[in-house]
């Protein structure tokens, strides 16, 4: 028999993006919500069970939409170094532990954008990786011989077109991560690199793809990468460093979701010592202007998720999230804003029903940081508690391990 329980919260965001609600009563059966009450009665039910958390904020838990779980963000040249080349052995317990990291921050899904190993699929293969975490991972990202993406990838061979390697690509992976740009210069202002794959050849592997059950995720910086992506059919635009309104337009109209891991600028410019061929003002202007492009969007209806590129200079697992969302903040976006983009469409990036909405019928699942929503995103960091189908979860909350 499912016994029912109740949580008074001081204040919910309920992921929908409206107003901040208070004083909210949480009814929940059997791991699901069957009544959000913001008008609730002074009496329960006699021998009701009342967790008060009247001093608290209950929000649903977060999904990082852009993560790569095999690099840690560690600034030192030779950490950095050695984890492009570490095997499987060395490399699964530095993923469980940013699988932690993630979750003590409130993370409960994540979206990895590949490795050149596959090494985050092999580990979610794995039984019992971590319990409440919900790994979706691309393996291995595809790339154009000659260009960015052997990181967390491979290249066509000569002989290949981009559809036909992809039907011979029998990994089971979760959507499919394509490169079509280079990355973001960090010493000349603007810097686009040419497309790696045309409109037609990203239209072929998005059809080819959706004919198992997969979406495609495209890194994509500057006018052209992304407007062929846009136009090729990709679900979302990674990145998108100075694609431009026309761009950000034709996202709107196709309802192309877009995540542009804005932090990934800004801890590169606090770790400047540590990148080579790194103008710091240079950086510091492209993430203004990644700011003007999400306020922009913002004003036009463009689906965004957060996703953090974890795993990049300075980029922490984790913590990186409350960076990322002070950032949409600053952009225009409101605290209950940024948690939807966070959390609802985030959790729609990934397939995931249950989660994004605190309301009726969903899955009692969600996070509780203690104080007004006026702290947050802060206080992300020091959860309160962590609920996962109706069951506090403060385990993965204690003696949080040492970040490398």
């Amino acid at each position: 028999m499912n016994k029912r329980q109740y949580i008074r919260a001081g204040w919910l965001i309920d992921g929908s993006g409206g107003p901040v609600k208070r004083n909210v009563l949480l009814e929940i059966v059997g791991g699901f919500l069957t009544a959000v009450d913001d008008s609730p009665p002074e009496d329960l039910p006699p021998g009701s069970k009342l967790i008060d958390l009247s001093h608290c904020t209950i929000l649903p838990p977060l999904v990082d939409s852009h993560a790569h779980l095999f690099m840690s963000g560690s600034t030192d040249k030779q950490t950095r170094e050695n984890q492009l080349t570490d095997g499987y052995e060395t490399l699964r317990p530095r993923i469980a532990q940013h699988l932690h990291y993630l979750f003590s921050h409130g993370i409960v899904a994540v979206r990895d954008g590949g490795d050149r190993g596959a090494y985050a699929l092999r580990y979610k293969s794995e039984k019992d990786t971590h319990p409440g975490m919900t790994i979706k991972t691309a393996g291995r990202a595809w790339h154009r011989k000659g260009r960015y993406g052997s990181l967390i990838g491979r290249c066509l061979k000569d002989s290949d077109s981009l559809a036909g390697a992809y039907e011979r690509y029998t990994d089971p992976v979760d959507h499919i991560k394509l490169v079509n740009s280079g990355l973001n210069s960090l010493h000349t202002f603007a810097h686009e690199t040419a497309p790696q794959f045309n409109r037609e050849e990203i239209a072929e592997l998005v059809n080819r793809a959706e004919r198992h059950g997969r979406k495609v995720m495209v890194h994509a910086n500057g006018k052209l990468p992304v407007q062929y992506a846009i136009k090729g059919g990709c679900q979302s635009i990674e990145h998108g460093f100075f694609m431009g309104q026309e761009n950000l337009e034709l996202m709107a109209e196709k309802g192309t979701i877009w995540v542009p891991t804005l932090y990934t600028m800004k801890a590169y410019a606090a770790n400047i010592d540590s990148a080579q061929n790194a103008n710091i003002k240079v950086i510091k202007k492209t993430l203004e202007h990644q700011l003007n492009q999400l306020a922009i969007a913002r004003s036009l209806g463009v689906t965004v998720a957060l996703g953090t590129d974890a795993g990049s200079l300075g980029v922490l697992h984790g913590e990186s999230m409350v960076e990322e969302m002070k950032l949409f903040i600053k952009a225009g976006y409101s605290l209950s804003e940024t948690v939807h983009c966070v959390c609802y469409n985030g959790a729609r990036l990934l397939g995931l029903k249950d989660i994004g909405l605190l309301r009726k019928g969903k899955a009692a699942t969600f996070i509780v940081t203690r104080g007004a929503p006026a702290q947050l995103p802060r206080k992300l960091s020091y959860l309160e508690a962590m609920y996962v189908d109706g069951v506090p979860s403060s385990m993965y909350l204690k003696n949080p391990v040492k970040h490398v």
